[in-house]
């Protein structure tokens, strides 16, 4: 095996890429949630003005693991951070550190352009990631509770209120 290689997403990256996403959501057991097309992917990474980033780690020419962040702001901090989306390395390279240089790529973004922090969210029941996440010195913040409106209660909100008669 050769040396690992962190870098910045391609578009030829892209089919791997949304392949790492979809073992991603079947690992997080939502798989039929995952819709993701290339196109899509594609689109938001590749536009004129980008509103998603990522990294990629190769292995022997190999896209094996991908870090898809977008720039999130603190209020209170005045600044930019990162938030990372996803973050996902295939399971036979794991332990190899490729989570870690990934994760490294995010804060040297970070330091590079004084960005505050680097945040992300991970499933409770997912010991492994909060282990090592834990390793690295993140800090869970468990005083707050994420909140998502989504399909229906999305659209409902989102829509203009009917028409009232007369």
């Amino acid at each position: 095996m050769s040396d690992p290689r962190i870098r910045r997403i391609r578009p030829a990256d892209v089919p791997a890429t949304v392949r790492l996403v979809e073992e991603l959501a079947e690992y997080e057991r939502a798989r039929h949630e995952c819709g993701l097309t290339e196109e899509q992917l594609h689109h938001a990474l590749f536009r004129d003005a980008p509103a998603l980033f990522g990294h990629v780690a190769e292995v022997d020419g190999a896209v094996v693991g991908t870090a898809l962040w977008f720039l999130d702001f603190s209020t209170w901090r005045g600044t930019h951070g990162i938030y990372l989306e996803d973050l996902y390395v295939r399971p036979a390279h794991r332990g190899g550190g490729l989570g870690k240089a990934l994760l490294r790529a995010l804060a040297e973004e970070c330091v590079a352009h004084g960005y505050a922090r680097l945040e992300w969210s991970v499933l409770d029941w997912n010991a492994p990631a909060i282990g090592f996440y834990r390793s690295l010195g993140a800090v869970p913040q468990d005083e707050w509770t994420v909140f998502r409106l989504t399909d229906e209660a999305l659209t409902r909100l989102g829509s203009p209120p009917p028409e009232r008669d007369g």
